[in-house]
């Protein structure tokens, strides 16, 4: 394996158990030893900016947040790519055909037209709530939006994306969606940090278990499947690691001498 000087690490069901929703002291002793390391230790979700997980003694280096349409490190922005505006009319005016609220998801905010259980729970994943905004249409109408989330099965995918052009689906749970700008994605996203840091993709990691994580793997030197990720993940992966619930990462660090 050459030398790694960066890895990308999906949050929910990856670096956090879905069902415990929290890190264990293994996975913060991972991050921390990689980056004394001098590795760079990268976040890279669907999550919004606020939802970031602060780790107690971890501070991430780079953020790709939103899917990969709004990536920053500590210093700067380093890529921002939000949706067409008319997409984002399109798909609120489709999700209202199917009687599905949604929410828009801005660089500081998360503002919903209304909240049903599927967007409920999807929201519980990262420990928040569904905020209804009054200023909805204003936000709309105003802000830059990065990404919509709403609930949604498989079989609504094609509705949801009724006459829209440049946004498209990411999903990593079978009933909810993240909408995205469809020339975007992790995978995009993860091109343009290395390029920003003048890496290549030899030089880089990643570990996932969704798949929407299908990209990322597909975008750096070695691409690895948690043991609990989808079978579709799995198909692309170089690699796959132990379950997140046994602190699969750091047992696989640790086995090929990225960690002590």
């Amino acid at each position: 394996m050459k030398p790694v000087k960066i890895i990308f690490f999906d949050v929910d069901g990856t670096l956090i158990d879905m069902r415990k929703k929290q890190i264990t002291p293994r996975i913060l002793e991972t991050l921390s030893a990689l980056q004394a390391r001098g590795i760079r230790v990268c976040v890279a979700t669907g999550r919004s900016p606020m939802q970031v997980p602060r780790l107690p003694g971890v501070e991430f280096d780079t953020f790709l947040t939103y899917n990969g349409s709004c990536c920053y490190d500590r210093q700067q922005e380093i890529f921002s790519n939000p949706l067409p505006r008319e997409d984002v009319y399109t798909i609120i005016r489709n999700a209202a055909k199917l009687g599905r609220p949604l929410s828009l998801a801005t660089k500081s905010r998360l503002a919903s037209n209304g909240a049903d259980q599927d967007l409920i729970e999807y929201y519980g994943f990262a420990g928040i709530s569904v905020e209804i905004a009054p200023d909805f249409d204003q936000v709309a109408a105003h802000d830059q939006i990065y990404q919509i989330m709403m609930g949604g099965c498989e079989q609504e995918y094609a509705a949801i994306l009724d006459g829209v052009k440049g946004a498209r689906i990411a999903a990593w749970w079978d009933r909810a969606v993240d909408i995205i700008p469809a020339a975007g994605g992790k995978g995009a996203a993860i091109r343009k940090i290395l390029a920003h840091y003048h890496l290549s993709a030899a030089d880089a990691m990643a570990f996932g278990d969704g798949n929407n994580d299908i990209e990322m793997l597909e975008a750096v030197g070695t691409g690895v499947a948690m043991q609990n990720a989808s079978s579709a993940l799995k198909a692309v992966a170089d690699d796959v690691c132990g379950d997140v619930c046994e602190d699969g990462i750091w047992t696989y660090c640790r086995a090929h001498g990225l960690i002590p």
